[in-house]
């Protein structure tokens, strides 16, 4: 089954979509670029599909005037991920009391004269995600499974304010495989929605669920994260103790059996080991300790766990070959796993049919290897997409490898890459927040530029159209240099260097799907035609 187009897309639209990323934290950046904060990790994950893009955000100040002018226009509905932030927010994923990174860990912020801060998300499944600081919850886009939260499933193309969440508070929303989950700091509770296959919602049943509903199990603790992979989630609490819910035919709640968990259950084999964070793949899941060792769990076909082997794993094992180096970051692709030691060496280990491992091969690594190329550099951020990989320097330089059929490691060019590629910027900006979708990439630069390339047919880009990018371009309506913006004085919304965000004079829509076809210059080496989901990649279809 292919999925070139959209019309090989809709039969397949509930294939999974998987990307983390990790923050910065002091101890691997000498050099700290201009903004940087440092913080937890907290997954995101997503899936494509052709029709619309889906966005939750959290909203600041500008709450009172949206209320007063919905429905919203001309908003920004076709980015994959974005987020903004006021400082001094309290959030779930925080060790510390300040708000200095996003969920997903990227490492970095955008400040303007109005203390508002940009904060760059990994991207969903099919719908858009888009979070500003502040309490109220809005969603649009596909709505099908009840995954925006408004007591139906349909779509919606503008933003809507999700009302059963009005008083709330919530600090932290993690998406999953057409699921949500909320939490809410003040109230320390969970909320979960959506599709309920495999008890990923954790409310003790498989039932689709339309509004948001707490989350029993979970009433009263005090999270830290909350990871989503395909149909399974984990929730790190501020002891260091997890929790894991969902589907778990290969091991990957790490319960040590391979049933699925309809309500959350402790993985005791983390009993004295405090948990500092944790990613999850699409069925498998990894996790680094407050001691800075690493741990993996669950499919391990292409060797993702990191453990010399392709076996499962039903519970955490700790994977011993990184040279006795602590580790402190950990991401996850679709089936390819990430982690950066203190010093800022860059490792990965698992498939790598597409180069994504960036060893300058196509072969899977069973175990964590050093990405060569990047030795003499500080990684300080990565994020792994279904098939590529992203990893930021602490100088603010951006690299990318692994597929690139669409343009996601935004080289100019259409050929898979095995090893790390320099992705370059407009006037040299440096980069200070990255996040790759399921195939595509987006950046936040110093100059609090928001850039976006690779695959566009859903809009996912953010460009107002449906056409693939092979170098990152500027998404003009959300960036201090783009153009096009407009100040609505009447409405006296607080803007970003002079420029609005939401529009009531014009639908900012997503456009009918025009493909960008082109062909690369150069031969596609690698495994770049091959567009076919690998072998049981996908366990179910909703039909």
């Amino acid at each position: 089954m292919t999925l070139d187009g959209d019309a090989s897309e809709r039969p397949c639209r509930h294939f999974f979509k998987r990307l983390i990323g990790i923050p910065s934290y002091p101890d691997i950046l000498p050099i700290s670029p201009p903004d940087l904060g440092f913080g937890s990790p907290l997954p995101w994950s997503r899936r494509e599909a052709p029709a619309r893009s889906r966005l939750l955000l959290l909203l600041p100040r500008v709450v009172p005037h949206l209320r007063r002018c919905q429905p919203l226009r001309r908003s920004p509905v076709l980015l994959e991920s974005f987020a903004l932030f006021v400082p001094g927010l309290p959030c779930v994923i925080m060790p510390t009391p300040l708000f200095t990174s996003f969920p997903v860990g990227f490492s970095g912020e955008i400040v303007d004269d109005t203390d508002i801060k940009f904060k760059l998300p990994c991207s969903c499944f099919a719908w858009t995600i888009l979070v500003f600081a502040g309490h109220i919850v809005c969603s649009w886009g596909r709505g099908e499974d009840g995954q925006l939260g408004h007591g139906n499933a349909e779509d919606q193309l503008i933003p809507t304010v999700l009302s059963a969440l009005d008083n709330a508070r919530i600090v932290s929303i993690v998406c999953g495989a057409d699921h949500t989950t909320a939490y809410s700091e003040p109230e320390l509770q969970v909320y979960s929605w959506g599709w309920g296959d495999f008890g990923r919602l954790g409310h003790g049943n498989s039932s689709d669920i339309f509004t948001p509903q707490p989350i029993k199990a979970l009433q009263g603790i005090k999270i830290k994260q909350i990871a989503c992979g395909d149909s399974h989630c984990l929730a790190v609490t501020m002891d260091g103790e997890v929790q894991s819910w969902g589907r778990n035919q290969n091991g990957q709640l790490g319960l040590g059996t391979n049933e699925d968990s309809l309500v959350p259950q402790k993985i005791q084999s983390f009993q004295g080991i405090p948990v500092k964070m944790i990613a999850a793949g699409a069925e498998h899941t990894a996790a680094v300790t407050e001691d800075g060792e690493l741990y993996g769990w669950g499919w391990g076909r292409y060797g993702n766990l990191g453990l010399g082997d392709r076996n499962d794993r039903l519970i955490p094992e700790k994977v011993s070959s990184v040279g006795g180096q602590n580790m402190v970051l950990v991401a996850c692709g679709w089936r390819h796993t990430i982690t950066v030691s203190s010093s800022g060496n860059l490792y990965t280990y698992g498939w790598s049919k597409y180069g994504q491992l960036g060893h300058g091969d196509f072969e899977d690594h069973l175990v964590p290897h050093q990405v060569e190329a990047l030795q003499q550099s500080c990684v300080s951020q990565i994020s792994g997409g279904w098939r590529h990989t992203m990893a930021l320097t602490s100088d603010g330089k951006l690299y990318g490898w692994g597929w690139n059929k669409f343009g996601q490691v935004g080289v100019r060019d259409n050929v898979d890459h095995c090893s790390p590629v320099q992705v370059k910027f407009p006037n040299e900006e440096k980069v200070v927040q990255i996040s790759c979708g399921w195939r595509h990439t987006l950046a936040v630069t110093e100059r609090k530029n928001l850039f976006s390339w690779g695959r566009g047919t859903s809009g996912q880009l953010g460009h107002g159209d449906s056409l693939d990018r092979d170098t990152p371009t500027m998404i003009e309506v959300l960036s201090t240099d783009g153009s096009g913006c407009k100040e609505i004085d009447s409405l006296k919304i607080e803007s970003v260097s002079g420029k609005v965000w939401i529009s009531p004079s014009e639908r900012y829509a997503i456009v009918p799907d025009e493909k960008l076809t082109k062909q690369p210059t150069d031969p596609v080496k690698g495994n770049g035609n091959d567009t076919n989901v690998p072998e049981n990649d996908v366990k179910r279809i909703r039909l």
